[in-house]
């Protein structure tokens, strides 16, 4: 991945973790293969596992253990009213920052 994208990245994961989120409930790994399909191919799971336990901590997200087929229970995650508030945050300072480097990109027009 290159650098600056991965810089980049590092700035909007959460946002975009909690807009997968805002969708409906789901587990690390869902989140990991659904940004791998997305695009986002060398995201590590780690990271995603490290984005979520953070985002608990924060009270951003209400977390299930739900019994698996294939092991221990799952943490199933889904967006509270608090993660809901700060992704509705995060959007509109999305909006923002885009809106301002396209000024930029057309020559501060």
């Amino acid at each position: 991945m290159p650098k600056l994208l991965t810089e980049m990245l590092k700035g909007t994961l959460e946002g975009i973790v909690l807009a997968t989120l805002s969708g409906r409930p789901a587990y690390g790994y869902e989140i990991t293969a659904w940004l791998r399909e997305q695009g986002f191919s060398d995201i590590a799971e780690g990271t995603v596992y490290a984005l979520l336990i953070r985002v608990e901590k924060r009270g951003l997200v209400d977390v299930e253990k739900v019994p698996s087929e294939k092991g221990p229970p799952r943490k199933v995650y889904s967006l509270n009213a608090e993660g809901r508030e700060y992704l509705e945050e995060f959007w509109r300072t999305w909006s923002f920052l885009t809106e301002r480097l396209d000024q930029l990109r057309e020559g501060g027009k």
